[in-house]
């Protein structure tokens, strides 16, 4: 199982953030969750089963329109998560 944490920083809270990561999500084997934090930030964590799926995930988030949004990404690496199913928005 792979996952991974990322904080996306920039333009990312009340613009349909989440809502846009969830439907990319949908497209996806993976399972996860996204949330607003305090500080004005998104964090989003994502697991599954493959290397490449989670890469391809990850691409197609960067490739989409939400890249114009985000000033600054980051990526760790995470303990698998437990408990949880599908994709989510949380908050």
């Amino acid at each position: 199982m792979i996952a991974r944490q990322l904080l996306f920083s920039g333009r990312v809270q009340g613009v349909g953030f989440r809502a846009a990561i969830k439907r990319i999500a949908s497209g996806f084997d993976v399972t996860g969750w996204v949330k607003n934090l305090d500080d004005g930030r998104v964090e989003m964590q994502v697991m599954c089963h493959d290397g490449d799926e989670m890469s391809e995930f990850l691409a197609a988030i960067e490739d989409s329109d939400l890249a114009a949004l985000v000033k600054e990404r980051e990526v760790h690496v995470i303990p698998p998560l437990t408990g949880v199913r599908g994709f989510n928005i949380v908050r």
